[in-house]
């Protein structure tokens, strides 16, 4: 770790590099704004921390999808279980106790679980026009899920014309090329605009071939990952085939591609209607870590491969939208009513090696549709956001067993009930904020009042004869948060912050029936009697700013976690373990493990060297425990090890270019959480050991409106993987993409 921190602060010094900040606003920090508090609001205004990501950030980072994005900022970690998956992590909190909103749309869903999600690449980063990001509990204003944090995404809409133009076209476009994968990504979008109607269209296709993982590894570890051997199915009958490159990661490709729609009316200088339509789809998507584990077959197979096929069948996601936004109506100085229905699918298919009669299929439909009503009032130096929310989720699950050689299908046990499943949120905010000491001082405080119900019912009870066949459950929560923000001189600012945070138990925490991998050999059960989730989480951080355009930024934060929710074992039907899928499996079921703790900081050193260069580096650590009721400890899982960015940038009219490094701290074995999701068996046997790369951009504009951009990433070719990933990251990776607009 030393030797890291150390060619860590070696770049700060001397490397050199090429875009705008990662994180804060290309105006600079006083006139940077946020809409995190449904409302425009300057960010230095908020004692809650918040990065910004800025459109021409994302297209100067030209990542993957939007998981690598968040990757590219160096502040926040991400999981991947595949290649088709990217899990970011916020304060040690991750998937359903992270929120998601698009457009101001909640994407979490009953069935969002606690493990990894991949559902964030379904949002198209080549669209979106900014996303910020939210440290620590935001329940006040977003209501249950959001425990560590809330990253929004804005994407981008129609501009109308103005002056003396009646009609405005406007467009742009790219196409991308990557070695490490054989990527090849093209995106094309079009604005067709008058002073008072606009239209916004936009097409995204992309197609990722295998990872080539890196080469270079500890010499401890020197085969760490690697792809020896795989499962081909050849005329219909399974073969484990010797791969002749095994730094290839077979079956981890897959196809993606996403369109948007916006149809924005403005009626007058203060009332606006706003239609937005989004939809994503996929090929089927391979689970690669799962086809890494093994099992003991007996007899002449032995132990092998387990799965011959194990992938995410496509994920559909579509989403319909109607926003109002008014000014100036009665009492309040802005009204908007947000109206949205989304439809999402998504399975899970798998097959042992050599059982052709055990084709596996469990699907899941989720409809979920919600509404967002909010006001805002100013009177004097008070601001108050206030509203209501409500969000219905109705899930349907089945699954079906196929014999591949003669067509039969049976019923098979499914993920979620084969009843009724719905859940539903309602809540009522209240968010102030007010200026004082000549805006030097500035309090925010706010409310939030939240009732949940849940209701499922298992109508077919004889895979497992469970105690229970209907739960229901109706909490209720109130949570809030009250913040300082002092600015003594224009340089400096303080902030402090408590807030707390509130997740109900979903459907997918409550009543899934759900198989680990074959190395745990778990399965876990449902359990009614499962309670929600509290979050207090305490803030402090200072920033100073210069004239010589010095900018540093560091936050403190203690969270304490109440009625933590972790597998555990359980018993059923007075029994520790069943046979479950041909597998005597442990019976675990999601808990309240009590009480838990998570502490740390991020960073933030930012120096304009001159009008062309400028040095940026991150860090961030985080520390996480449960406190078991005999008052011992153990890891709390989701805690990733140190991790962050150094780099310099370099800035020209035509060109820029960059040069920085990121890097990943170790996270040793008796750190990992042996029970929850921190996969301990895709890493080494002393855990995942630290690395680092370096990595090269650069961007060249031919003309106005055509540019170029080469990059190298992981140029010393490093093996290595993120915590908690049963999937490497890519090799030496070339990429070469062209721009256009018009």
């Amino acid at each position: 770790m030393r030797k890291i921190a150390l060619l860590s602060a070696l770049l700060c010094v001397y490397a050199a590099a090429y875009t705008q900040p990662d994180t804060i606003d290309e105006k600079g920090l006083d006139e940077a704004v946020v809409y995190s508090n449904k409302f425009i609001e300057k960010k230095k205004n908020l004692a809650q921390k918040i990065d910004i990501i800025s459109a021409r950030t994302i297209a100067k980072f030209n990542s993957q999808n939007t998981g690598d994005l968040l990757i590219n900022t160096g502040n926040v970690f991400v999981q991947k279980s595949q290649q088709g998956g990217s899990s970011p992590v916020l304060r040690g909190f991750e998937a359903s106790r992270v929120l998601l909103v698009v457009d101001g749309v909640r994407l979490n869903n009953a069935v969002y679980r606690a493990g990894h999600l991949q559902n964030i690449i379904t949002v198209d980063q080549n669209m979106l026009e900014r996303v910020e990001v939210l440290y620590g509990p935001s329940s006040t204003i977003y209501g249950s899920d959001a425990l560590g944090g809330v990253i929004q995404f804005r994407t981008k809409s129609p501009v109308l014309s103005s002056g003396n133009k009646n009609f405005l076209a406007t467009g742009s476009g790219f196409v991308r090329y990557s070695s490490a994968n054989n990527e090849k990504t093209g995106h094309a979008d079009v604005s067709l605009s008058g002073k008072k109607f606009g239209w916004l269209q936009s097409y995204t296709y992309s197609d990722f071939g295998d990872m080539k993982m890196g080469d270079h590894y500890r010499d401890k570890y020197s085969n760490f990952g690697r792809r020896s051997n795989y499962i081909e199915t050849i005329n219909g009958v399974d073969r484990i085939v010797t791969s002749d490159d095994d730094r290839i990661q077979r079956f981890s490709g897959y196809k993606q591609w996403d369109i948007t729609q916006k149809l924005l009316f403005k009626l007058s200088d203060k009332v606006s209607h706003r239609l937005n339509f989004q939809y994503s789809n996929s090929s089927n998507i391979p689970r690669y870590d799962r086809l890494q584990d093994t099992r003991n077959f007996g007899g002449s197979i032995g132990t092998t491969l387990r799965y011959a096929e194990w992938f995410y069948g496509p994920q559909t996601r579509v989403m319909g939208g109607y926003e109002l936004n008014v000014e100036k109506l009665g009492f309040l100085d802005g009204l908007k009513v947000n109206l949205n229905y989304q439809d999402i699918k998504e399975s899970r298919q798998q097959r042992e090696y050599l059982r052709y009669d055990r084709f596996d299929s469990r699907r899941e439909h989720i409809k979920v549709a919600a509404f967002n009503v909010d006001g805002r009032k100013v009177w004097g130096n008070n601001e108050v956001s206030m509203g209501i929310d409500g969000q219905l989720n109705d899930v349907k699950s089945v699954a079906d067993r196929t014999n591949l050689t003669t067509g039969a299908v049976t019923k098979l046990d499914p993920r979620y009930p084969d009843g009724k499943n719905k859940m539903n949120y309602f809540g009522l905010y209240f968010q102030h904020l007010l200026k004082m000491k000549n805006e030097k001082l500035i309090l925010n405080d706010g409310i939030r009042f939240q009732a949940v119900s849940l209701h499922s019912i298992i109508v077919d009870n004889s895979f497992f004869n469970l105690p229970v066949t209907k739960i229901d459950q109706t909490p209720l929560a109130v949570t809030g948060n009250i913040g300082l923000v002092y600015m003594p001189s224009p340089t400096i600012r303080l902030t402090g912050n408590i807030s707390s945070g509130f997740r109900a138990p979903n459907i997918d925490d409550a009543v899934k029936i759900f198989e680990s991998s074959s190395a745990t050999k778990r399965v876990l059960i449902p359990n009614p009697d499962i309670k929600p989730e509290y979050t207090y989480n305490f803030d402090l951080g200072f920033s100073y700013t210069t004239p010589e355009k010095v900018y540093f930024e560091i936050t403190a934060f203690y969270t304490l976690f109440q009625n933590a929710i972790a597998s555990a074992p359980f018993k059923l039907n007075g029994q520790d373990s069943i046979m479950y899928n041909g597998v005597i499996s442990a019976v675990y079921a999601s808990q309240n493990v009590n009480k838990a703790y998570v502490r740390g900081f991020n960073a933030r050193l930012k120096i304009e060297l001159g009008k062309k260069v400028a040095m940026d580096n991150t860090i961030s650590h985080t520390y996480g425990r449960y406190k078991n009721p005999d008052g011992t400890k153990k890891p709390l899982d989701h805690i990733p090890p140190l991790f962050g960015k150094s780099g310099f940038t370099y800035t020209d009219k035509k060109f820029n270019a960059e040069v920085y490094g990121m890097y990943n701290g170790w996270k040793r074995i008796k750190d990992y959480n042996p029970d929850g999701e921190d996969n301990g068996q895709y890493a080494t046997p002393d855990g995942m050991p630290a690395w680092f790369t370096l990595n090269w951009r650069s961007g060249y504009s031919f003309t106005k409106n055509l540019s170029m951009q080469l990059s190298v990433e992981n140029i010393l070719d490093k093996n290595y993987r993120y915590f908690a990933s049963g999937f490497s990251a890519p090799g030496r990776n070339f990429i070469v993409s062209f721009r256009t607009s018009f």
